[in-house]
This record gives structure tokens, C-alpha cells and sequence, in this order.
């Protein structure tokens, strides 16, 4: 039997021009592109997780705007549009202007409007001032070319993600940036189009001034899946690239495509919205023919950790969440906690929604993501979580085949070497890092549950067994072992279909490990 031809997948590659040239594989989305750029609204934001598309969608519109109609032959663009007039474009990425303090953004945002001006074949007129030289660029090109300008702007928030938890150096950079962009307000009339991408939604006071007909698509039905890749577009556009990926992987392409959808679908921007997938993790996994986490193990952003500790965010806290829209589609420097920045960060996506209500369910999107969350959280409750890997594989291998004596035992001897933080003389420490490292198990994990009687600390469900766990700190685990009988949880999951088994957990917090367990 012939082998499936591979294609090409453009793996971290975000230039539309040589996606098409070289022939990689693209996920069509240029009819999004026509009804972005024909809309009434002039001025449009859209944000995103990272690596979710953002750029390619913004280099797509640039190609577009500059009437490169021989790109989108055989897309679906081709029998929308039949002007293709080519306007200047302005196209700055932010994405490089991170780490950076006032002097060295103001240099960062020249060297950006410098690069434009030798694009457009633009002299620069003298000034200190960035506002300035953006507002000369602008009519400059409009004069030169005698078209409308289009402005694109990746990113707009990247200088000021890693400074989102400081009250000090934020507003000096927001402000930096609110003057750079405020003559996208008095240059309207030599505008055509103006299109901003972001991760977080900042308010448009403290960003852009009084630019207030910009029309945030984020969140609108119609929009949902301008971004990522749906499971109808990879089942019509990438049904080759699967059986590939099964007969590489040993497997058929329906396993196949239940695992990428474990892994990396979930996502809803809005509601109604189809599943999103994660499009930087699935081309990963057809580029290297393996399902692995490549956008969580892209890199934790640096902003992400300092927020979870300046909130005090407990595991059990994320998931599951209740709310509505302006609680977690709001501007970040506004939130009182870290729902809003989880959500545009991607890290919680929209699971359902009640008309009723108007309340929306957040939770983690997919198994990629709650288990590199579970990783990054683990870190404060472990000073070396890197020792728990080992830990962690072998733990899974007892639990699958029901040794749950075994695996405590293997608990009890990791934690021992393993030195911890200080603030661990709390019951609820080792209750979350139960919760932490029986979901890197792959076991779906709960604490705090709820029965008549009162609260289980941590219910765990194997493919073949759940299991009622109490925790104590310097207590005997009968102890543990006797609340469970005296609240009579068992009963509260006797119609869950699967047997129960009962644990009683006894932690010692002088050698930080388990001092015993009772199982029943």
C-alpha cells in the first residue's frame, strides 16, 4: 500500500505570502478577511490567546490590502472580491517591544515607524515625539499614494503584559502607548482601514484615548472562529494530514482525532461558537507527528505567574466558573481577580450559557492546557516540582491498575526528598497539592465537594474507580478515615456507577510527607 503523502504545515510560521508560495499547508480563512474589511465599521480590535493565529490573520490582511491577488487564488476570498485596490499599509508588530522601560519603548516605536517609512519610501520629518512622526507618516503616504491608509497594529498590548502586576511602571508605559496610538483618532479621514490584535483588553481610556467607534469582534458570534481552526475546517481541509498522522502514529484516524480533540480543541470565543482548536498545537502535532503540549511548553508567560500570586489563586479556584460577560470580557487593569486575564489569556475558555441567566460557564479548555496549568501551579507548593515527574508516571501506572496502596507509598518517599515552601502548616496546602497531582495523573480530580453531610476534601475518577480521599495534617488517618464514615460521603456518589474506595490521607507537617493512609 502507497504511504500517505505528507504536506507541508507552517509550524510557528506566521507570513501568509510564504505560506502560499511555499506551498505549507492553510486553513482557509479569507472569507472572515472580506467580511472584516466590507463592514460598516472602519476600525475593528480583536483579541486572543497567544500563538492563536493573531498574526497570520493580521500579515493576511495586510497581503489583501496591498491587492495581492495572485496569494488568494483558490481561496475562498477569490470569488467575493473583484476591486482588489492596492492601499499603503502600516503594519507594526509590538511583539518585540517587551522588557523594555519608557526610554527604551520610545526608541522601540521610532525604530518601528522608521522601518514603515523605508517600506513606503517615506522620508522622516525630524521629531522627538512618536505621535507625531505617526500622524506625519500617515498623511505622508496618503499624499504619496492618493489612497486611503490602512494601519495594522499586532499585538498592541505586548509592551505592557509584563508589567501588568506592577502599579508603578504600568501606567508610565500605558501612557507612552496611549500617545503613540492617539492619531489614529485625528486621522480618520485619511483612513481606510485600522485593525488591532491583542491578548488582553485594555479599557479604551487609558489606551486609546477617545477612539471610541472601535468595534471589539472578540467576543461576536460571527467572529468566533476567525482565529484557530474549527472541527468542520479540519475534517473538510485536513482529512489527508489525519490518516498521515494515524499511520504514523499506529493507529485509525478516529483515534486520532479524539486525541487532538483532548488535547487541543475546547475553545469558544463566543457563544454560539463551534469548537476552536489550538491552531499553533494541532499544526505542531502534524509538523512532528506526535500529540505532545507545544503551546503550553511554548512558555508560561512571566506576567501569568506574578498575577496567580498577587490573587492568591488556589487550584480548585479556576475551573468551573459562573460569571458574566463584564466580569471576564473587561479591561485588565480594572480586574479584581484573575478571571479576566485567564479567559483572554486562554487558559479558561466559554463552556456554556444561560439565556436566562446571562451567565456564562468558564472552565479549562482541554487536557493540553489543564495540565501544564497544574505543572506551573505546582511550583508553589514544591521548591523542585521537576522531581515530581518521575513521581507523577509512576503514580499514574498503580492508580490505573487499582494500587492505591502503592502509589501512596511512592507519594510518601518522593515528598520526603522533596524540600517545601515555607506557609505549609495548613490542612488545605496538602489538600491542594493532592488536588495538583492527581490531575497530572490524567484523573479528573475535585476537592471541597459538596454532600449533605458536608465537604469531601478530594474525589478522584479513574476509568474504573472513584475514590473518596480525606486529608488530616498531624492527625491519625483514622481520623480521615472516620469523618468519611461519620459524614457518609459514599452515599452522596452511589449512583455514579463505579465502585467506591475510601482513603484516609494523614499528612506531617515537621517532614512534610504522608505519615499514613487507610484504604477501605
Amino acid at each position: 500500500m502507497k504511504p500517505i503523502e505528507r504536506r507541508k504545515y507552517p509550524y510557528g510560521i506566521q507570513v501568509f505570502s510564504i505560506i502560499r508560495k511555499e506551498n505549507y499547508l492553510y486553513v482557509d480563512k479569507t472569507e472572515y478577511v472580506y467580511r472584516m474589511t466590507h463592514s460598516d465599521n472602519r476600525y475593528m480590535f480583536l483579541n486572543r490567546p497567544r500563538r492563536f493565529g493573531k498574526s497570520l490573520l493580521t500579515d493576511t490582511l495586510h497581503c489583501y490590502f496591498e491587492g495581492r491577488k495572485e496569494l488568494f487564488e483558490g481561496l475562498a476570498i477569490e470569488r467575493l472580491e473583484t476591486e482588489w485596490t492596492s492601499y499603503p499599509v502600516l503594519h507594526f508588530d509590538m511583539s518585540l517591544g517587551k522588557h523594555l522601560d519608557k526610554d527604551a519603548l520610545n526608541r522601540f516605536l521610532h525604530s518601528i515607524l522608521e522601518d514603515n517609512e523605508i517600506r513606503l519610501g517615506i522620508a522622516a520629518r525630524e521629531t522627538q515625539d512618536t505621535n507625531i512622526r505617526l500622524k506625519n507618516l500617515i498623511i505622508a503616504a496618503y499624499k504619496k499614494y492618493g489612497k486611503e491608509v490602512v494601519v495594522l497594529i499586532d499585538e498592541y498590548d505586548a509592551p505592557l503584559l509584563d508589567v501588568m502586576h506592577e502599579d508603578e511602571n504600568l501606567p508610565v508605559l500605558r501612557n507612552v502607548m496611549r500617545n503613540f496610538y492617539s492619531p489614529l483618532k485625528g486621522c480618520g479621514q485619511y483612513l481606510r482601514y485600522v485593525f488591532l490584535t491583542g491578548i488582553t483588553k485594555f479599557s479604551q481610556l487609558s489606551i486609546f484615548s477617545e477612539l471610541n467607534n472601535i468595534q471589539n469582534i472578540s467576543m461576536m458570534p460571527e467572529y468566533a472562529a476567525v482565529c484557530g481552526i474549527t472541527e468542520e475546517e479540519m475534517r473538510m481541509q485536513m482529512d489527508a494530514d489525519t490518516a498521515w498522522l494515524a499511520e504514523r502514529m499506529g493507529t485509525t484516524k478516529e483515534d486520532v482525532l479524539q486525541q487532538l480533540k483532548t488535547y487541543y480543541d475546547g475553545y469558544h470565543f463566543a457563544w454560539p461558537s463551534p469548537d476552536v482548536y489550538n491552531p499553533f498545537s494541532l499544526m505542531a502535532a502534524f509538523s512532528k507527528g506526535k500529540i505532545e503540549s507545544y503551546w503550553f511548553g511554548s512558555g508560561t508567560p512571566t506576567y501569568l505567574i506574578e498575577m496567580l500570586n498577587k490573587y492568591q489563586v488556589i487550584p480548585q479556584e479556576i475551573s468551573g466558573r459562573k460569571c458574566k460577560a463584564s466580569d471576564f470580557d473587561a479591561p485588565t487593569e480594572r480586574m479584581t481577580d484573575i478571571i479576566p486575564l485567564f479567559y483572554q489569556s486562554g487558559y479558561l475558555t466559554i463552556k456554556n450559557y444561560s439565556a436566562f441567566s446571562g451567565l456564562y460557564l468558564l472552565d479549562i479548555p482541554n487536557r493540553e492546557v489543564r495540565i501544564g496549568l497544574m505543572e506551573s501551579l505546582l511550583a508553589n507548593y514544591v521548591r523542585r516540582p521537576a522531581e515530581l515527574n518521575t513521581l507523577v508516571g509512576e503514580m499514574a501506572e498503580c492508580i490505573h491498575f487499582g494500587d492505591m496502596d502503592g502509589a501512596l507509598r511512592l507519594m510518601q518517599t518522593v515528598l520526603s526528598t522533596v524540600p517545601y515552601c515555607e506557609n505549609t502548616r495548613y490542612e488545605g496546602h496538602y489538600q491542594q497539592m493532592l488536588y495538583l497531582i492527581f490531575t497530572l495523573l490524567g484523573s479528573f480530580a475535585d476537592v471541597e465537594v459538596r454532600t449533605p453531610q458536608g465537604r469531601v476534601d478530594v474525589v478522584m475518577r479513574t476509568h474504573d474507580t472513584l475514590y473518596i480521599i480525606e486529608v488530616k495534617l498531624d492527625k491519625d488517618a483514622g481520623e480521615a478515615m472516620r469523618q468519611i464514615d461519620l459524614k457518609q460521603y459514599p452515599e452522596r456518589f452511589a449512583l455514579c456507577g463505579l465502585p467506591v474506595v475510601k482513603v484516609g490521607v494523614s499528612f506531617d507537617s515537621v517532614r512534610h510527607t504522608l505519615s499514613g493512609w487507610v484504604i477501605e
